[in-house]
């Protein structure tokens, strides 16, 4: 597959993965912890949930996870089976539990989390028995993950996967779309998430970075800076996202559109999520990259006008 002119107008339907750790999440409004909200977040679904809301009917989007046998992972799972996000490839383990996070909220609408996931069922993604085993991703059209789900693999299933995902694009089975979603306590350390985050970059298709994880990682300057580094990757396609003032393509585009801020700001969960979701989608149903950059500015927009990462619902 040597770029997405192979989806646009396809006859065959769309089979799309997205990979990564889903979550309990808690959500309070001020400073309180009284009465918490209940949901379900993490960056790899909430994007799944995005995408497939973007592209209807047209594809399947399958999340990729672990999960236990707990009440809240079967709720988990009921939640994304009405959201029609495929779940037949993801494994329950009886010994584990799913992770948990909490969301405080300012008031400008900026978060502040607090994670629970050493232990989370999703830590043993794509190990069976002892062995590495990639075969559940067998099939799909593209795989979409981030940062976040290479940080909480093991190093050696880390490296495997990587090396996974560069051997199906050379053999041209697979397109490759990843968000560098940096998440420092996550790592050992800056210097480990350079370079894991670098080695990703190097084998993608679809460049979903956000400018604040970009300097913050790799020290950037300015934007042009940026995109200058990730296109020595060798990355062509993707999106800068830059939150309010609006994103910048990797790739050729047209003249940019004026990218108007939110209305109003009530949480900024799952802004970058929502636009990979709707960008990807667009981009996939064989929009150009500046409709693409406008529907996915569009849905980040009404992302932040709600509370939690997925327009409150609720289980």
């Amino acid at each position: 597959m040597d770029d997405l002119s192979v989806f646009a107008g396809s006859v065959s339907p769309l089979n799309i993965a997205c990979v990564g750790e889903a979550m309990i999440e808690l959500s309070f409004a001020g400073p309180g912890i009284e009465n918490p909200r209940i949901a379900f977040g993490g960056d790899s679904m909430n994007t799944a949930i995005y995408l497939k809301r973007e592209i209807g009917d047209v594809g399947q989007v399958s999340f990729v996870t672990r999960l236990g046998r707990d009440v809240f992972s079967r709720k988990m799972l009921d939640f994304m089976e009405a959201e029609a996000i495929a779940t037949g490839n993801i494994v329950l383990d009886e010994n584990k539990l799913p992770g948990l996070y909490s969301i405080m909220t300012d008031e400008r609408g900026e978060r502040t989390f607090s994670y629970w996931r050493d232990n989370s069922a999703a830590r043993g993604l794509f190990q069976e028995k002892d062995a590495i085993d990639f075969s559940v991703l067998d099939g799909f059209d593209l795989v979409y993950y981030s940062a976040i789900t290479l940080a909480i693999l093991p190093v050696s299933v880390r490296e495997a996967f990587l090396d996974w995902l560069a051997g199906r694009r050379a053999e041209k089975k697979l397109l490759v779309a990843f968000d560098s979603n940096y998440r420092p306590a996550l790592w050992p350390g800056p210097a480990q998430a350079r370079h894991w985050t670098e080695r990703a970059w190097r084998c993608c298709d679809i460049a979903l970075p956000s400018a604040d994880d970009e300097k913050a990682l790799f020290g950037d300057t300015d934007f042009s800076g940026t995109i200058r580094r990730l296109q020595g990757y060798g990355v062509g396609l993707g999106a800068l996202k830059r939150g309010e003032s609006g994103p910048l393509p990797l790739g050729l585009a047209g003249e940019l559109p004026v990218f108007e801020p939110a209305e109003k700001i009530v949480d900024t969960t799952a802004a970058g999520d929502s636009f990979n979701g709707a960008f990807l989608g667009a981009l996939l149903l064989g929009a150009d990259m500046v409709k693409a950059l406008e529907r996915g500015h569009a849905r980040a927009r009404a992302t932040v006008g709600f509370a939690g990462a997925l327009g409150g619902r609720k289980w």
